[in-house]
């Protein structure tokens, strides 16, 4: 529904995109520490990491919080099935980030007999937050049904094979998020093993798409129409190519030892993921069925919240861009934030 030839939904749904994907970039890396964590057994390095985004990482969660505030305002219809449809699952996320947030501020408060809890705090939280992540995200892109504007499913649908899979993807891929951010920002040893790491990740990752992809493709036949016709045929392609240069790209720059490009190219294969995911389901909402116009709130509701957003959006990214600015450069030994 538009305003005067304005199109507001679409408006919301690219503000509520636009925040979703901020937000799987950039807590994406912070929670992959976490996820790497039981391989970096030195107590020192392990400082090092979470000293990476301790700056950082709470004003990471601002665009989940984006997000769920925008999508109550301009879509109530799609708040309310989608968070009936998973439930559980996000249950599990915000008490996986309450353990990671915890941990990042009592761990250095503890006594050295006592950080281990909170190691498994910060390990515990960081998984269960990264993989009920996904297994929202893998539900979401199965289903939700809906009848008669309520959620027709069970409370555990979502317990199923493809989001229990697409939970397993995601780990790996904040994982590789968060060993190519420590490129960014350590050197010595622990950017080496990061280096070492990042390399199986990223064909593991690659994996982990085709699957996926696949699997996509056998759940909803009609997406391959979607896809493979010739007016998307050339869209499809394009994203395609640019990922194999970008995963290429990632595997050379790794061997050159370089430091910041790996993250770089890591950063584009996330976000062709994420152009691909919502290419697919455009202009869906709550897949398959409910669209962006069907799930709108009324059109004087949607230009209100959206005064407000057009000032609190500028801020949040002037704050965003400031903080990573001024805590810039490698983070060393015997540095510290707390």
């Amino acid at each position: 529904m538009g305003i005067q030839g304005i199109d507001l939904s679409v408006i919301w749904g690219v503000i509520i995109a636009f925040g979703v994907m901020m937000y799987v970039i950039m807590d994406g890396f912070d929670l992959g520490l976490g996820i790497l964590f039981p391989f970096i057994p030195d107590a020192q390095e392990r400082d090092v990491m979470m000293n990476t985004v301790a700056p950082v990482w709470d004003g990471n969660e601002t665009w989940l919080i984006l997000g769920g505030a925008a999508l109550y305002g301009a879509f109530p219809l799609a708040y309310s099935v989608i968070l009936e449809a998973l439930y559980l699952p996000l249950i599990f996320m915000l008490a996986g980030l309450i353990f990671r947030g915890v941990a990042f501020e009592f761990r250095f408060k503890a006594t050295a007999e006592k950080r281990y809890l909170w190691d498994w705090a910060f390990i515990g939280g960081s998984l269960l937050a990264t993989f009920s992540q996904g297994i929202a995200i893998g539900t979401y892109v199965s289903g939700i049904p809906v009848l008669n504007r309520q959620f027709a499913g069970g409370g555990f649908d979502w317990f199923s094979p493809f989001p229990l899979v697409c939970g397993l993807g995601l780990v790996i891929a904040y994982a590789l998020l968060g060993s190519t951010w420590l490129l960014v920002k350590t050197e010595g040893m622990l950017e080496s093993r990061m280096r070492h790491y990042s390399r199986p990740l990223a064909w593991m990752l690659l994996v982990m798409v085709v699957v996926i992809g696949v699997w996509t493709l056998q759940l909803h036949p009609e997406l391959a129409n979607r896809w493979f016709t010739h007016a998307h045929l050339v869209m499809f392609t394009a994203i395609v190519v640019l990922a194999v240069v970008a995963l290429f790209g990632l595997l050379r720059s790794l061997r050159q030892r370089h430091t910041h490009w790996p993250f770089v190219f890591t950063l584009v294969l996330m976000f062709l993921g994420y152009i691909g995911l919502a290419l697919s389901i455009w202009p869906n909402i709550i897949p398959p069925s409910v669209s962006l116009w069907a799930a709108a709130s009324p059109a004087t509701s949607q230009l209100f919240a959206l005064i407000g957003a057009l000032f609190i959006l500028p801020v949040i990214l002037m704050y965003t861009f400031w903080s990573y600015y001024v805590f810039r450069g490698k983070v060393r030994i015997g540095d510290g934030y707390h």
